[in-house]
Parts: structure tokens; sequence; C-alpha cells
């Protein structure tokens, strides 16, 4: 098994134990959209048109939940030195973290959005397109958060200062990823540009995010 399978195997089982990953997500996303509808009223019509927005968001900030421990818990138990000493690139070890988070974390919010949108009276034939979004986005929002991540760890209120640095570079996923989901579902814009730009986006941070995240960490801990 190679070292890079080993941190991401690690990482998956850490997440779960701990209940950082899927089930705290999982259960966040869930009351983010569960309360929408009391705080918008009955109006099924205005729930249906922005249903997918509330997804979304509810997406971002459940993908932020863990995001601060991606780095902390190894920082205070000695293991985010092994890495940055150890013969793997560090590139590519906080590429496995980000994966690990990814997988534990998003992944389950793209599941249970078909659920999630039954509330918010979307569509059943829409349901699909929503999840593909979330699916093509989410990695651009973990690879962002990665060097929020690796920049607020060595710092004390490291959570407040990670959520700072990370929203405001998440809101080109937010604004592509919801025209995506709004053009499949009512159109009468295409579907296809808003969702290549997405898709470019999570292509962008997969290569960017690991490097300046390794940047990061090695600016902040020498």
């Amino acid at each position: 098994m190679s070292a890079f399978t080993s941190l991401l195997l690690r990482d998956m089982r850490i997440a779960v134990r701990v209940g950082g990953g899927a089930l705290m997500g999982a259960l966040f996303f869930l009351i983010v959209v569960t309360m929408m509808p009391f705080a918008i009223g009955p109006d099924l019509g205005l729930l249906a048109r922005i249903g997918p927005a509330i997804l979304w968001l509810g997406a971002l900030l459940a993908s932020l939940l863990a995001l601060d421990r991606l780095f902390a818990n190894d920082l205070d138990d000695g293991s985010l030195d092994l890495l940055m000493m150890g013969s793997m690139p560090l590139e590519l070890a906080v590429a496995a973290k980000a994966i690990a988070h990814w997988l534990t974390t998003c992944l389950p919010l793209v599941v249970i959005t078909p659920v999630l949108g039954l509330m918010l009276n979307v569509e059943m034939h829409a349901m699909g397109w929503v999840s593909l979004t979330l699916l093509a986005g989410t990695p651009a929002l973990t690879f962002i958060g990665l060097i929020g991540a690796a920049l607020s760890v060595t710092l004390r209120r490291g959570g407040l200062l990670l959520a700072v640095l990370v929203l405001p570079l998440t809101v080109p996923v937010l604004i592509f990823g919801v025209a995506a989901a709004n053009a499949a579902i009512v159109g009468p814009a295409p579907f296809g540009p808003p969702f290549t730009i997405l898709c470019a986006l999570s292509l962008a941070s997969f290569v960017l995010g690991p490097v300046a995240a390794a940047a990061a960490l090695r600016h902040g801990l020498e």
C-alpha cells in the first residue's frame, strides 16, 4: 500500500471515529434545510425557486465544519512534522487529506441532497441536476478550504479566521453552482456554460490548492 493511500485511509478513519465527517456535516446540512421553510414561510413556489440556492449554501457551510481540524490534530500530536519531513511530497500529503475530507464530509451531502430537496419542494426531475452540480463543485470548496486550513493551523482562533479566509473565495463556486442548477431546472439560460466553469474551478483548485497549502504550512511552521 502506498503512503498516499495509507494517509488517505487514515484520515477517513479518524474523521468517522471522531464524528467530524459524514455525521456532523449531514446533520448540519439537514438543520439548515429544515429551518429555511420556517423562516421563509409556506410559499411552495418560492421554496421551489430558491431551493437549489438553499441546498448549495447549506452544503458550503457544512463543508466548513471539519476544515479547522484538517491539520490541527496532526499539529498537536506531531504527525504534521513527520509529514513535512517524510519522503512523500508535502503537496501530495495535503492533497490526500483534502480528498479524505471530501469523501467523508462532502460526498455524503451530495448523496442526501435528493431527500432534502423534497423538503424544499424541488421537483423530482431537478434533483439529479442539483446533485450533479454539487458533485462537480464541492471539490472546489474542499481544496479552497484546504488553503485556509493551512494558513490558520498555527494561529489561535483558527476556526474563525478560517471562515473569514475561505468564505469570500468560495463565492464564485457558489455563484456558478446555483446558476447551473437554476439553468437546468427553470432556464432559459443553457446549463453547459455555468457547469463547465464550475468544473473548471474544481480542477483549478485541485491543482493549485495543495501547492498553496503546502507552501503555507512550510512558511508557518518553520
